[in-house]
């Protein structure tokens, strides 16, 4: 596996926090530090060059405030600037941790957390940490992108490739998991606006406390501990495209203030009066039904209209069902890059299993499955199995079909090899009990 080349700082007054983080960190990240106090930051911070610090904001019992956290924020910034701080807490003291990142902390995390929503923003954090060491902009490479063949997809494409060359705003409407950030990436690659920033803002993530601030930005002193004049996502994004994530998910009461900078293509800083000009081309998408938000009246209609100057839908894996085994591979062969291995294939038998299988999370349900499964897979080959896959209840019921025939050996195979132990081969196939019971009297496997 492929670390990342950082080197983290994990704070925390218990143990087993610390235990938790380093090994889920450890993984990924080439050099993890931790203390088990606060007054061992000065040292660490002196003696290592450390880009990302997880710090946590209680530590006396009896005082859960997060004071302590804000104090030791403030230290690091003043003696290690460069330093991205990521503030966590047990307590969701959500009004303190946003008071942090208008002091310089980069994002928040509550405890227990989410393994992978904290890889996401460690990630972020590095990518961040590296900015703030280097003045020259690094060439991205080029990035490689499955189409698909299915004639939905492929209609959406074809639009996108027209409307990237326009300064036209843009809509993307489809399910969770469809693929939108990759999709709007892929306008922004395919504009004049390329070489300038692509921001994306995930608007469902985003409180309200820090709305305006992190879109609009704010002058020094606007608010408590504001020290320096900030630029918001939309002035970061000048010259190039920003992308509006979740947009379906903004309260009513916010919907004036976006649609006023989208109206005016003005932005106004908080505790300024002076509007600044914005040349910012907008990607908007959401998961929702927008048009009967419109109705409902819960999604301003003027809002929408300033959106989708062209709406563009993106199909689920189910209605394109054709290109799933092509679009596996290609995952498979990206994340095996990701972990710096070669030569992964999927067991011959797969293909139907994929197909069948009704991906309700869409693609990033594939990339889930298939990243769990190279982890858990023995000879760089992934069968249905390491797939957990086999779960569901679309499956045809007519035992001469072949899925039914794979499905029945898979699980005679696997009780065989646990000499017929029901909770060793649930275990192993990712079945409940009592879903492995099911087939087991389908099949008639009850003497093995």
């Amino acid at each position: 596996m492929r670390k990342k080349q950082a080197h983290i700082l994990i704070v925390d007054d218990q143990e087993e926090i610390l235990f938790s983080a380093k090994m889920i960190l450890k993984k990924h990240i080439e050099t993890i530090f931790t203390a088990n106090s606060p007054k061992k930051i000065i040292s660490i911070l002196n003696e290592n060059e450390i880009n990302v610090v997880l710090l946590d904001m209680n530590y006396r019992i009896g005082f859960e405030d997060g004071r302590e956290g804000i104090h030791w924020l403030k230290e690091i910034k003043t003696l290690s600037p460069q330093t991205i701080v990521i503030l966590m807490t047990a307590f969701g003291k959500i009004d303190t941790a946003v008071e942090g990142i208008k002091i310089g902390a980069f994002d928040y995390v509550l405890k227990p957390w989410n393994n992978e929503k904290l890889l996401e923003i460690i990630d972020k954090a590095v990518v961040e940490s590296r900015k703030n060491g280097k003045k020259e902009v690094v060439e991205k490479p080029a990035k490689s992108y499955f189409t698909g063949t299915s004639p939905k997809i492929k209609q959406a494409y074809g639009i996108a490739e027209r409307v990237a060359r326009t300064a036209a705003n843009v809509l993307i409407l489809g399910e969770n998991g469809t693929g939108k950030y990759v999709f709007a990436e892929f306008i922004h690659l395919n504009s004049e606006r390329k070489e300038q920033p692509f921001v994306h803002v995930d608007l469902g993530s985003l409180s309200d406390n820090l709305f305006e601030s992190e879109l609009f930005g704010y002058a020094k002193g606007a608010f408590t501990d504001a020290k320096t004049d900030t630029a918001g996502r939309f002035e970061a994004a000048s010259g190039g495209t920003i992308f509006l994530d979740e947009i379906g998910n903004i309260p009513l009461h916010l919907q004036s203030k976006l649609l006023h900078v989208l109206q005016t293509k003005t932005v106004t800083r908080l505790g300024e009066s002076k509007a600044r000009p914005l040349n910012v081309r907008i990607i908007a998408a959401t998961n929702a039904d927008i048009k009967a938000e419109v109705k409902n009246k819960t999604f301003r209609e003027d809002l929408l209209y300033r959106i989708n100057t062209m709406e563009i839908h993106l199909p689920s894996l189910r209605e394109r069902k054709d290109d799933i085994i092509p679009m596996a591979n290609f995952i498979l062969d990206n994340i095996a890059e990701k972990y710096n291995q070669e030569n992964w294939c999927f067991d011959d038998n797969v293909g139907p299993y994929l197909e069948k299988y009704p991906w309700k999370g869409n693609i990033r349900e594939l990339e889930n499955k298939i990243e769990r499964a190279l982890i858990l897979a023995d000879n760089h080959t992934i069968s249905v199995t390491n797939l957990d896959i086999l779960d569901f209840e679309e499956l045809p019921e007519n035992d001469e079909n072949p899925l039914s025939e794979m499905e029945r050996n898979v699980i005679e195979k696997t009780l065989f090899k646990n000499n017929g132990n029901i909770s060793k081969t649930a275990e192993e196939l990712g079945l409940s009990r009592a879903a492995l019971y099911r087939r087991i009297e389908k099949y008639d496997l009850k003497n093995i």
